[in-house]
């Protein structure tokens, strides 16, 4: 045999016939599973993998043809090859209207059984190489891929690298654009199941109607438009990952029906009512703050420490210090290549004003501010004026992010933190002037430089037209 392959399935009620089968594939290579009934068959191929399954037509009890239907509708790519001692053209071509992919009457030469085995094998073979393909062309993520120097970042790397080969469960938390989807990929990547498929489905971007369906799957007739059967997402990533973004959007009836799929990995279609099983780690991941979700009554407690088997809380970007230049370096080499190759630097001015900005989008709204810098720079550096203002977007970090920052920690801190919060906005609205700013705040230019300085918010000025910094009495204005 060519190819290693899961085991093929013998479906017999006579004892001698299921050890004839046996001892005939196993002396080519092959490993084989027996069942002496159509209703253990099934019951085996819940728990079990097979590339083909072999079959009596008749049998005590389901017979073939029934079998083959059941399996056609449930693994509609699994193949079964039936065999019968009564064979007749109507008897086979109704073998192969049912999903049998060959038919063989006994007696039969083993060289027939071993072709049509062979052939499937192949084709077992070439759907695997396909779905590699496939998977691979989606571009999984990889540590690489996480980019950061940051204190932070670097026990995130490190906690990927240690949870990635368990099937642990793993949320993740944190504010939009902070890289959720990133951390996710790079833990199929280092997962045992990298090889398998990596499934992702926003609950937040499929209507509630449709979730469930979608999730699970639906039978043929379970509503208007339902016109065949379909599996679900859950089955397409039956041995790999199932990673489902903005968990908490989920409606309270699916978080429900999901809270049951984590005991067991079991579920019924949308409309079915057979029960099925499938084998897969499940990574979530919201924006939003769960505890409030909980406290509101909008998520479920239970799911939530069902899934918190091992937690990420990802920091947003204005807390990652550097790692603004880091990443904005990063996604200049990234981009330039195809919108503008003369360009390869950040002016020292784009740099501070960069700096100077708490980035509510995060690094999304990063690499996005880099992109209109290099469609409309006509220099080799990126100059500050191509940059956006970011009006829009400091109105955004004012209302959303950083608001739970206010919420606790030292007076000091706080009063610090709103302190930092006015200074920026005036230097926003006043696009950076120090004079106007301080002129809005009612405070000397050298007071406003030295509260700049000492909540390390970075100037969009020259530094050779600083003024140096002033007394303590001064600064105190």
């Amino acid at each position: 045999m060519k190819f290693a392959t899961p085991p093929i399935l013998v479906v017999d009620d006579e004892r001698n016939m299921r050890s004839s089968l046996k001892t005939l594939l196993s002396e080519e290579g092959y490993a084989v599973s027996l069942a002496d009934s159509a209703e253990s068959a099934l019951q085996r191929l819940q728990d079990e993998e097979v590339f083909m399954v072999i079959t009596d037509a008749r049998m005590g009890g389901m017979t073939g043809y029934e079998l083959i239907r059941r399996v056609h509708e449930r693994w509609p790519d699994l193949p079964v090859l039936m065999i019968t001692a009564f064979a007749t053209p109507k008897l086979a071509v109704e073998a192969i209207q049912a999903g049998a992919i060959d038919y063989l009457s006994k007696p039969f030469a083993p060289e027939e059984l071993l072709h049509s085995v062979s052939r499937c094998a192949e084709r077992h073979q070439l759907i695997q190489e396909n779905n590699r393909l496939r998977n691979a062309s989606r571009e999984p993520y990889t540590l690489s891929h996480i980019v950061g120097d940051s204190a932070e970042m670097r026990e995130v790397r490190k906690l990927i690298e240690t949870v990635a080969p368990t099937d642990a469960r793993v949320l993740i938390l944190g504010e939009s654009g902070t890289g959720k989807e990133l951390v996710a990929g790079a833990l199929h990547s280092l997962s045992r199941r990298k090889a398998r498929p990596y499934v992702r489905i926003n609950c937040a971007a499929i209507p509630e109607t449709l979730l469930e369906s979608e999730l699970f799957g639906h039978e043929r007739g379970a509503f208007t438009g339902a016109v065949r059967q379909k599996p679900g997402r859950v089955e397409e990533a039956h041995q790999g990952t199932l990673f489902l973004d903005e968990i908490a959007d989920m409606s309270h009836p699916l978080q429900a029906k999901l809270l049951r799929f984590l005991e067991d990995g079991s579920f019924t279609r949308v409309g079915g009512t057979q029960e099925l099983r499938v084998d897969v780690r499940l990574i979530a991941a919201t924006n939003r703050d769960i505890v409030a979700a909980i406290e509101r009554g909008q998520f479920r407690e239970d799911l939530f420490h069902r899934l918190n088997v091992v937690q990420f809380r990802l920091p947003p970007l204005r807390k990652r210090g550097e790692d603004v230049m880091v990443l904005a370096g990063h996604f200049l080499e990234q981009l330039r290549h195809g919108i503008n190759p003369r360009i390869r630097a950040i002016s020292d001015a784009a740099r501070r004003r960069l700096l100077s900005h708490r980035w509510p989008g995060n690094v999304r709204e990063l690499k996005n501010a880099i992109e209109r810098a290099l469609i409309l720079e006509s220099t080799p550096e990126i100059q500050p004026h191509n940059l956006p203002d970011f009006e829009v977007e400091q109105r955004l970090a004012r209302s959303g992010a950083g608001a739970d920052d206010v919420e606790t920690g030292s007076l000091d801190a706080i009063l610090a933190l709103h302190e930092e919060r006015v200074i920026r906005q005036a230097l926003e609205q006043n696009r950076f002037n120090l004079t106007r700013t301080a002129d809005q705040l009612e405070i000397s230019r050298h007071a406003l430089r030295y509260r700049m300085q000492r909540l390390q918010i970075q100037s969009g000025e020259d530094p050779h037209e600083a003024d140096s910094l002033p007394g303590t009495a001064e600064a105190g204005k």
